[in-house]
């Protein structure tokens, strides 16, 4: 396995920039998730790396070897893409077995490393199968077996569930986080589903507009996120962001009709420093609960109630802003029915100028 270091790549089609300057390195058997929406620049990120693509500037290693100037099959990566590409006509094992032939290894290493393969992703009854004769599932484990029979220095996945149904993919994102485990390989996973990108990574990057917005653990992508972008991008449903700005004397946030009083949140030399400024709050669902009026921050009244069963998103609208609280609680709520708000301490977030600070609450 290698490592693998980007340093200021770009790419530009034409007068269209995709990716500005993007740098982040991957440790020998990390698995690292390129997580962003639709039209970010991940999937061109991939390809730059596998050498599909020709970035337009910067530099692109794999272990200690710049790799910009070398061919795709001799930069020893597997990319596993979002369409399986499995060739129709052959057996399992012939398509497990296929890139071996090609850099002519001995038909008997060839059956041994497609055997091994096939028993490591539980296929190994399927071998002499084609693909149609498979499950969306089966599948895709050909597809991940035909990476790992190669044993290359460096996996590359471009949104490889997207294909199968939400109960498949859950399962598949336990298998490969199993997989990745057991071969302890060098992996870099493109995908825009959240769930994947917290349950697979040991770090994630975060992808928008061809830019990183924040690099780190799931954890700390979750609870500490940079800027606006990540917090309402990661998590769901989504970080309750409030905009609006801070009174002259400090002490009071106002957001359409939604007054929120500082003092009942932070220290006053605190909310002191924000004094006639335009800020975003931000406070996740699971950090509301509800309250007494005499210990509420804000009250509102039921909009909607979306019951999952172990969970129940209370949909709140505070004086036109919409506020979303989950709960575990078996109470019963109709819309139109008041409730009073609170938060858990330390836990609102404030965006000032897209950077992210904390206003911690008070005891």
């Amino acid at each position: 396995m290698a490592s693998l270091s980007l340093d200021n790549v770009s790419k530009s089609f034409g007068r269209t920039r995709v990716l500005g300057a993007i740098s982040f390195d991957v440790a020998d058997g990390e698995f690292c998730v390129l997580l962003g929406p639709s039209g970010c620049g991940k999937s061109t990120l991939l390809r730059i790396v596998a050498g599909l693509e020709d970035a337009s500037s910067g530099k692109v290693r794999i272990g200690a070897e710049s790799v910009e100037r070398t061919p795709p099959r001799e930069r020893d990566v597997a990319f596993v893409f979002q369409n399986y590409a499995l060739y129709p006509h052959m057996t399992v094992a012939e398509n497990l077995g296929f890139s071996l032939r090609l850099h002519g290894v001995a038909n008997q290493d060839i059956d041994a490393r497609v055997a091994d393969t096939a028993q490591l992703l539980e296929i190994d009854k399927l071998l002499g199968h084609k693909p149609q004769q498979l499950s969306g599932g089966q599948r895709q484990r050909v597809a991940l077996g035909r990476a790992i029979v190669r044993r290359p220095k460096l996996f590359l996945f471009d949104e490889p569930l997207s294909n199968l149904d939400a109960t498949l993919r859950a399962t598949m994102r336990v298998e490969l986080a199993k997989l990745h485990e057991r071969l302890g390989a060098t992996m870099l996973y493109v995908t825009h589903d959240q769930a994947e990108a917290m349950t697979l990574g040991d770090s994630i990057v975060v992808l928008n507009q061809g830019a990183v917005q924040q690099r780190g653990t799931p954890a700390e992508i979750y609870h500490q996120p940079a800027n606006v972008f990540v917090a309402g991008f990661v998590g769901n449903p989504r970080m309750n962001l409030i905009d609006g700005a801070v009174d002259a004397g400090g002490t009071r946030f106002t957001s359409r009709g939604l007054t929120i009083d500082l003092s009942r949140i932070v220290a006053v030399q605190d909310a002191a420093a924000f004094r006639g400024q335009d800020l975003t709050l931000g406070i996740r669902p699971e950090h509301l609960s509800l309250a007494q009026a005499d210990d509420a921050i804000v009250a509102g009244v039921v909009a909607l109630v979306e019951d999952l069963g172990a969970d129940r998103f209370i949909h709140v609208d505070c004086s036109g802003v919409n506020l979303i609280v989950r709960s575990s609680g078996q109470e019963s709520y109709r819309r139109g029915d008041g409730l009073s708000l609170t938060a858990t301490p330390g836990k609102f977030h404030v965006f000032h100028q897209g950077a992210r600070q904390y206003l911690a609450l008070r005891s």
